[in-house]
């Protein structure tokens, strides 16, 4: 039942906000011209090597478009994508969720002790996350791939999910993090960062 609310509500902000518009196919090849200038932070392909910075080959062309978006129109933030979002068009938007969707994932960037993994695992379980991004975590539609992620990125965006400070849709990912104890924050982000 929740999961149908969830798409109501979803599909009602897609409304409000514009939904990513399909009125010409994206050109992958146009994408690619275009994040030349995301690879300076992004790194070449979309794996980043700044840990800080998320990896965006293999994420969903939708997420990687609404979060454009929500750059752009100012319902996320951040002082370097902001500026960067607000001088795309929709295409450009669209040209570059497929060209990071086509890109490979990122490899793992972390390893961790056995202990830790199996604490991980069992969070992932609990907190019921494989509902949203999938068994494998590698995302789908508006929700993203989190597999292989910079263990800081994760971190961060999980503190401050819990915090109340990054902004979202639907407030599931807030709902999500808020019973996390600190520690068993860090411990989702080792493990997920751990994952191919």
């Amino acid at each position: 039942m929740r999961a149908i609310g969830s798409v109501l509500l979803l599909l009602g902000v897609l409304v409000a906000i514009g939904m990513p518009r399909e009125g010409r196919a994206a050109d992958i090849e146009a994408g690619r011209r275009k994040a030349e200038v995301c690879a300076a932070c992004h790194g070449p392909d979309g794996r980043s090597t700044n840990p800080a910075i998320p990896s965006l080959g293999g994420q969903p062309t939708l997420y990687t478009h609404w979060q454009l978006i929500l750059f752009r129109d100012g319902r996320r933030k951040d002082p370097q994508m902001t500026p960067v979002a607000a001088a795309l068009s929709d295409a450009d938007m669209a040209d570059l969720a497929a060209y990071f969707a086509a890109r490979p994932p990122a490899p793992p960037k972390a390893t961790v002790d056995p202990a830790t993994a199996e604490a991980g695992r069992r969070l992932v379980e609990v907190h019921h996350c494989s509902s949203c991004h999938r068994p494998r975590l590698d995302g789908q539609n508006q929700v993203p791939r989190i597999a292989a992620q910079h263990y800081e990125y994760l971190l961060n965006q999980l503190r401050g999910f819990k915090a109340q400070t990054r902004g979202e849709l639907e407030g599931t990912m807030t709902s999500a993090a808020l019973p996390l104890s600190d520690e068993e924050i860090e411990i989702v982000a080792r493990y997920i960062a751990s994952l191919p």
